[in-house]
């Protein structure tokens, strides 16, 4: 019992001692890892846009599946395995990473769009908004506050991947389904929050590889992305449906 009361004593107090000073600096990151989150960041944005021009080169030319998914892993593990001086090649690889991966995603794009384009739109809003909060949170948050999520959100990925291939082996149904999209969801969104620190953390013990940085953000918001887009499409075919089944 003293354990738990000192926990929530050191967090009420830590939300007392919450201020708009500390909004409006980030006393605890020093203006070598604050260059570097903008490196990161600008990287993370530049790999977006190649995203979607991959997708719209799928919309155009049907060049999204396994193939590119391949090469899209391909390239990751290419970028990953080239030394940190060769900048501007791992920024290709990066860029490339992007595009390939735009097009592995394109046919779900593709059926937004056919389906209603404002989804689409929703979706990347509430990626966008959602990783733009759980971002700033732990920048703000103190320092490997949350790393130690970092073993439990290894644990639920291990789960979802045997998750899936127990369906794939002996067949999946519409609850697993559902469990997986949204236990999922919880995971990256988790990630997102845990691979920002951690990446703060090793900004500050000298690792300024903002480009490895930006790839493990990239992967992480087309994750929660994907998933987004997949349950606000399930939720308006499945209102579709019940509008049909009322006419009739």
């Amino acid at each position: 019992m003293d354990a738990f009361s000192s926990f929530f004593e050191s967090q009420s107090s830590s939300r007392n001692s919450w201020s708009y000073d500390s909004l409006k600096n980030f006393r605890q990151i020093s203006p070598t890892v604050q260059n570097h989150l903008k490196q990161v960041y600008l990287s993370l944005c530049c790999a977006l846009i190649a995203s979607a021009v991959g997708a719209y080169f799928h919309v155009l030319w049907n060049i999204g599946g396994l193939l590119t998914t391949i090469g899209c892993v391909a390239t990751m593990a290419w970028l990953l395995a080239t030394p940190p001086n060769e900048e501007q090649k791992r920024v290709s690889l990066l860029m490339a990473a992007g595009l390939l991966e735009g097009a592995s995603i394109g046919p779900l794009i593709d059926l937004a769009i056919d389906f209603d384009p404002s989804i689409l739109v929703g979706a990347f809003v509430g990626t966008a908004v959602a990783f733009a909060c759980f971002s700033a949170a732990a920048m703000l948050a103190r320092r490997r506050e949350y790393l130690y999520l970092g073993g439990l959100l290894s644990s639920g990925v291990s789960i979802l991947f045997w998750l899936h291939f127990a369906s794939s082996i002996f067949g999946g149904s519409l609850a697993m389904f559902k469990f997986e999209l949204y236990f999922g969801l919880l995971i990256f969104v988790g990630y997102m929050v845990v691979d920002t620190q951690d990446i703060i953390e090793k900004a500050h013990f000298g690792d300024l590889d903002y480009v490895k940085h930006a790839l493990t953000l990239f992967t992480d918001f087309v994750a929660v992305f994907v998933r987004i887009l997949i349950i606000m499409l399930r939720n308006a075919s499945d209102k579709e449906e019940k509008k049909k089944k009322r006419r009739n």
